[in-house]
């Protein structure tokens, strides 16, 4: 009896770190996901003011060249038949903003114990 005592506390013991480890993946899991609906959250909320800005942009160029863009698009204003293009300079910030949102959510790694010690020995020298 008393070996089964011994087993049961060994194990107990043995599984103690495993405990730390688990609950450390899972901080690290729920981090995880409460970064990507931060993410997924303020894509959607850019993604709708964006769309506000193109529509906004649609209507004022509309009423400023007298109708659709049957000469295309230019940097000026006013001028009857074209559009100013104005629009693509907040619409590739949106995109590069986005994709580093992505490259920030997916493709970084998170901070490991070896990164943590090559810094404290840095700044202590």
């Amino acid at each position: 009896m008393p070996a089964k005592i011994d087993d049961k506390l060994a194990n107990l013991n043995s599984s103690a770190p495993e405990a730390d480890d688990e609950q450390t993946v899972r901080q690290m899991a729920i981090k995880q996901i409460e970064r990507k609906r931060r993410f997924w959250t303020r894509t959607a909320m850019t993604t709708a003011g964006m769309l506000f800005l193109i529509a906004v942009w649609a209507v004022t160029e509309y009423y400023n060249s007298g109708g659709w863009p049957t000469n295309g698009f230019s940097q000026s204003s006013g001028i009857p038949g074209e559009w100013n293009i104005w629009i693509v300079y907040p619409f590739i910030a949106w995109v590069l903003f986005t994709a580093g949102g992505l490259w920030d959510l997916y493709l970084r790694k998170p901070i490991s114990e070896t990164e943590i010690e090559r810094e404290i020995e840095r700044q202590s020298r």
